[in-house]
């Protein structure tokens, strides 16, 4: 994992002087051992760890997980990847829909068709469009992405479901909380976005997410 993100400490003081819950959110997480947002810059691991987890509890994820690292002998890469069987990786725990999304990624880092590099210069939003041509990738697993790995600072994944939770807690909504007031959150928390959902995520679950 790399150093937190340069942002990080001018967003928590912008966010807390704009929303007085946001406030008490952080303050409370905001400890001389706070966990926070990092990220390991690998996109390709990242991606098959986005694939491995979609429409399935975070045990079964990591379950399968670790059975998918054990198999590539914790070398998570394209070449590695390429040469693994169907056989195998249905042995990990994997459908037949990830099973080819993750084949068909490594395919596509391989003959350049996909090329990760291109996405740190692009937009938040022709990113997202980019990172959703891949298999089994959507706008969901394109935000995540796009926070953990490249931690733009103001990805607002309003189909989060841990983040409308969060929302409708803190804030005192029902759930799912109206879009009118996610979208005016939004437009509070840019350009920190990321920061703001991060603290919500940890207002809801003390486990922090990482990919």
């Amino acid at each position: 994992m790399n150093k937190i993100p340069k942002y990080w400490h001018q967003a928590k003081k912008n966010l807390s002087k704009k929303d007085n819950i946001m406030k008490k959110i952080i303050e409370k997480y905001s400890t001389p051992s706070e966990i926070i947002l990092t990220s390991r810059k690998d996109v390709f691991f990242s991606l098959c760890k986005s694939i491995v987890g979609q429409q399935i509890s975070v045990a079964a994820a990591n379950s399968v997980f670790v059975k998918f690292e054990k198999i590539c002998k914790n070398k998570i890469n394209a070449n590695v990847v390429k040469n693994l069987t169907t056989q195998q990786l249905r042995g990990c725990g994997l459908s037949k829909q990830k099973i080819r999304g993750i084949k068909n990624l490594a395919k596509q880092i391989l003959d350049k068709t996909f090329n990760p590099k291109l996405i740190a210069k692009m937009p938040d939003e022709d990113a997202i469009s980019y990172l959703s041509q891949l298999r089994q990738i959507g706008r969901w697993s394109a935000e995540m992405i796009l926070l953990f790995t490249y931690n733009r600072p103001n990805i607002w994944p309003v189909k989060d479901i841990g983040l409308l939770r969060a929302i409708s807690k803190n804030y005192k909504k029902k759930y799912l909380p109206p879009e009118k007031f996610v979208n005016i959150l939004q437009k509070k928390f840019s350009p920190y976005c990321s920061v703001a959902t991060w603290y919500l995520w940890r207002s809801i679950d003390p486990e922090p997410i990482q990919y």
